[in-house]
């Protein structure tokens, strides 16, 4: 009998199950890892027997190469690895697969463990221990070398001379099987000269490659001989100068997850071709003994595919170079620091990939999804304010009578709201303070002079509330030489003010959102869009380019609420009306408030 998908201790729900899920509990239930031995760092078959057993029931891994920022698409398999590591009482490791020197950098090794520690997870069995530091492809580059060298001895692999032009041609195609390279035959003992050789920097860059022997017909061609090693003299960011030959990704992966007795190696179904290859090489390194068994497994599961949104390194990399975008962390970006700096949280994009599930099938997955996540997360959350984006004075020309008393034109009515209005069972919600006066700022929209069918706010003979402060009467409006409208005028209806007896004596139809001249703040207003205004801006070989949004971002000086001018960087918002927003973790200040349009309050795209 399966036992029960487990619960998730941070939300204390059970997990909705899926084919990884019961992968992981078929194998715990057969007890097929139970016999690891682990011995506090990894290492070969001899290293682990003298280990003890390994405390941790799965091992999963998250393997990026240091090649650019990740995106979207990693934060669902972060999700998905460490969640699921999590979940079964186990170990997720993070590992760089830095094995391609050229175009990895420890400015992107700093950005993915920051985008780990900041989506919620640790690593490496850390418990929290943030300085406890990631696993290095490159810190294995020693064993890996042996293994090629075992390889060789047990006549698994030969080095090649062939051109890279030659070897494509005999390589074959779907329908053609491919032809065996002249290099083939040699010797063990000649292929480990020559394999040496290449070692020792005494052959050119290119001049030959290390190929697994496997079947030059089989209708895999990743299986038709395969390249494991290749000459590059390149300096590595972790090793230096140290190695002029470099492993391929598909030879050094499957050997890291052996070394780190990884259990569930879990990847996007562009790899599936590839899962032969991986079974083959640990089928043939245990046989040496270098290797223990039981081997690591590989499983394959559906990337992200996310409408108006493109996940290509090097097509985000483009973006960026021709300064489309302001940098890898735009807001409108979908790398992970841009989401972060849009106002995307953790919890929403942990939601996200728990909602879209894990499935063996390629799909699209609707932009509004992730919004969905982000609004869910926020309305609970997020503090109210009121903020005018297209503002326009409101004049109320019996300011003076009503309040004569209490100072007249100058007097000023302090107001209140909650911040929360639904704050956490057993707390009470925090309060917002703001005054009314004699002049404040509302939205342009707001007031029409012939109002159409159907308007509710302010014009001529209208009530509306000022919501949180008082019921006014538009009066009209005065305009400047071109004939816009430069105040709208009302009158205050006495003894209305919210929260007060007489609040409720006077019905109307609306209630609008306002500034008060006295004590609001003018803030720079970032109002984001999708980048792409086509759903699937680079598919079937589109420009990619060609499909920006020239609309995707507009500026804008607004007024906000004075509670929001105490706005701590990277703090979430909701301006009432509008929809949430995040002052920018990069720009804002104290004395220059800058805030980020996250989302709006409703899915609002082509309607």
């Amino acid at each position: 009998m399966s036992t029960p998908t487990p619960a998730n201790t941070a939300t204390d729900t059970v997990k909705p199950s899926n084919f990884l899920r019961q992968i992981i509990e078929s194998d715990l239930e057969k007890g097929t890892y139970a016999q690891r031995r682990w011995a506090g760092t990894p290492g070969d078959a001899a290293h682990h027997a003298a280990g003890e057993p390994d405390p941790a029931k799965i091992r999963t891994r998250f393997p990026p190469e240091p090649n650019g920022y990740l995106h979207v698409g990693h934060a669902k398999s972060i999700c998905i690895n460490f969640g699921l590591a999590r979940d079964y009482g186990g170990v997720c490791h993070l590992r760089f697969d830095d094995t391609n020197p050229e175009k990895e950098d420890t400015e992107y090794v700093n950005s993915i463990i920051d985008a780990v520690k900041w989506l919620g997870f640790d690593w490496n069995g850390s418990q929290g221990d943030y300085s406890v530091a990631p696993y290095q492809a490159s810190d294995y580059f020693d064993f890996m070398y042996r293994a090629a060298e075992a390889l060789i001895e047990a006549g698994h692999a030969y080095v090649d001379e062939q051109t890279p032009e030659q070897m494509r041609v005999n390589r074959g195609d779907f329908g053609k099987p491919g032809v065996d390279s002249p290099f083939r035959t040699r010797t063990p003992a000649e292929n480990l000269a020559r394999f040496r050789e290449m070692r020792d920097g005494k052959h050119a860059d290119g001049s030959m490659v290390l190929r697994a022997k496997i079947d030059m017909a089989s209708p895999n061609i990743n299986m038709r001989d395969p390249a494991i090693y290749r000459i590059r003299r390149a300096t590595h960011h972790n090793t230096g100068d140290t190695w002029c030959i470099y492993p391929m990704y598909t030879f050094a992966h499957p050997i890291e997850d052996a070394l780190e007795q990884i259990t569930h190696s879990i990847c996007t179904l562009e790899f599936e071709d590839q899962r032969p290859f991986y079974d083959w090489l640990m089928d043939r390194l245990i046989d040496t003994g270098l290797l223990a068994a039981p081997a690591p497994k590989q499983y394959e599961f559906a990337r992200l595919n996310l409408t108006y949104v493109i996940t290509s390194k090097r097509k985000l990399a483009a973006l960026v170079n021709e300064g489309k975008v302001s940098g890898w962390d735009d807001p409108r970006m979908p790398t992970i620091v841009g989401l972060r700096r849009r106002g995307y949280t953790p919890a929403a994009i942990q939601l996200f990939a728990e909602r879209i599930g894990v499935t063996k099938s390629d799909s699209w997955i609707d932009y509004s999804t992730l919004e969905g996540c982000l609004r869910e997360d926020l309305e609970n959350t997020a503090h109210r304010g009121m903020a005018v984006l297209n503002p326009v004075k409101l004049v109320l020309t019996n300011w003076g009578e009503v309040f004569a008393e209490q100072g007249g034109d100058a007097y000023l009515d302090a107001c209140s709201m909650p911040a929360l209005p639904h704050p956490p069972e057993g707390t009470e919600s925090p309060v917002r303070h703001f005054t009314i006066g004699k002049e404040v700022w509302i939205e342009r929209e707001d007031f029409e002079e012939v109002p159409p069918k159907g308007y509710k706010r302010l014009f001529p003979g209208n009530k509306v509330r000022l919501k949180g402060g008082h019921v006014i009467e538009c009066t009209g409006c005065t305009k400047d030489a071109n004939g816009v409208i430069t105040e709208v005028l009302a009158t205050v209806v006495p003894d209305t003010k919210s929260g007060t007896p007489g609040a409720d004596l006077v019905k109307v139809k609306a209630a609008i959102t306002w500034v008060g001249v006295a004590d609001g703040v003018s803030a720079q207003v970032r109002m984001y869009d999708r980048l792409f205004s086509d759903a699937q801006p680079d598919a079937g070989g589109k420009d990619f380019l060609e499909s920006l949004n020239p609309n995707s971002l507009k500026v804008v000086t607004a007024i906000v609420e004075p509670s929001l001018a105490n706005a701590q960087p990277d703090q979430k918002f909701q301006f009432e009306r509008h929809g949430y927003f995040v002052a920018d973790r990069m720009d804002h200040k104290a004395d220059k408030p800058v805030f980020n349009l996250a989302v709006g309050l409703k899915d609002s795209w082509g309607k």
